[in-house]
């Protein structure tokens, strides 16, 4: 039997729901609000990632199941949740200021590794694991293939990684390797350690920064190598970028893949052109944290990084069963941190929403 007060107290919250701005609906177009600019605010989270995409105490197989399921959409804005997040820090080492073009080049990146989901596998897709977890400096896995040479405490023949204290670097784990938020983070924090390479130890410039940071990405260094190499894998990388950015295809369930045909147009002799006139620089980034660990923010229950009205929209929808949380919403949810997220809750979240 339910509680009276309970069911009059849900049926309040029901019909408050009613009356307060809808959510957003995630659909084969753009699953961000449109209103946003951009360029300054990036797309936000419109579909609820959190740090993790996965429970930290899941094992691999429920980890690699929840990443298998996710659609082209969700891995690309699942990129654009972390280059959100360090925007200060990738826009200055790669000197390029549209964001939509640094969205573009991951997705290139994700395209050239792995058809960035295409396949109907989501983020689930782990290369060089023959010899075992770890072992190989080549053992990688998620949209841009994160080796994990790029996790802290890895193996310690393999080359170090801790030249971007801006980015939190999180320890080689089964549960942190295979989870697809995590390895998009340590991915950019991987090329963002050759961007700094190519300039420190390098001298590279303009566009060759991010073309070298990609080389380095592929083959363990930055360096200018044999030219023969660059067509296939940070030059296609540019190209297959273009085509994402060119036409039309950043917020959707498009894709497309290595070598082909309708991206021809776009592979051309200057194919950096279209990245335009950058000024990558190795300048100190005061507004990024350096050593600790991702932080969450209470009351944050849609993880879009604010406490506010859409917050108590997404509790209201839970405590109704309208909705299920992931691990990490129901954390955030938990304002009273008893282990429970009920009514209290919901009064507590409101109480902090209206005296802000």
């Amino acid at each position: 039997m339910k509680h009276p007060i309970l069911t009059r107290i849900a049926a309040a919250a029901l019909s408050a729901a009613m009356l307060l701005p809808a959510l957003p609906v995630c659909a084969d177009g753009e699953a961000h609000d449109t209103s946003r600019d951009v360029q300054t605010q990036g797309v936000g989270n419109p579909f609820g990632f959190g740090e993790r995409n996965t429970p930290a105490d899941a094992s691999v197989e429920e980890i690699r199941a929840i990443n298998h399921k996710m659609t082209v959409q969700e891995v690309k804005y699942a990129l654009y949740k972390e280059i959100d997040e360090h925007w200060d820090l990738i826009s200055v080492r790669l000197g390029q200021t549209d964001r939509e073009k640094v969205y573009a080049l991951f997705l290139g990146v994700g395209t050239r590794e792995s058809t960035l989901g295409g396949n109907g596998d989501g983020a689930d897709i782990e290369t060089a694991q023959g010899q075992g977890f770890g072992v190989s400096s080549a053992h990688a896995y998620g949209t841009l293939q994160t080796a994990v040479t790029a996790f802290a405490d890895a193996d310690p023949s393999f080359m170090k990684e801790e030249d971007v204290p801006e980015m939190y670097q999180y320890t080689l784990t089964p549960e942190n390797f295979y989870d697809a938020i995590i390895s998009d983070h340590m991915g950019i924090r991987k090329i963002t350690h050759f961007a700094v390479s190519a300039m420190r130890d390098y001298g590279m410039t303009g566009y060759q920064v991010a073309r070298h940071a990609l080389k380095g990405h592929n083959t363990g260094w930055a360096d200018p190598g044999d030219t023969g190499y660059y067509k296939d894998y940070p030059d296609e990388i540019c190209a297959l970028a273009q085509w994402y950015y060119e036409e039309g295809h950043l917020y959707d369930n498009a894709f497309t893949w290595t070598g082909a045909q309708a991206v021809d147009q776009y592979r051309t002799d200057n194919v950096w052109d279209w990245w335009g006139d950058v000024s990558p620089s190795l300048d100190p980034i005061e507004s990024v944290p350096s050593t600790e660990a991702p932080q969450y923010l209470k009351g944050d229950v849609n993880l879009d990084h604010s406490v506010d009205l859409l917050d108590v929209i997404a509790l209201q929808r839970y405590l109704l069963a309208m909705d299920s949380f992931t691990q990490e919403q129901f954390g955030r949810a938990d304002m009273e941190d008893d282990g429970h997220v009920d009514v209290l809750d919901l009064g507590h979240l409101k109480r902090l929403v209206t005296t802000r």
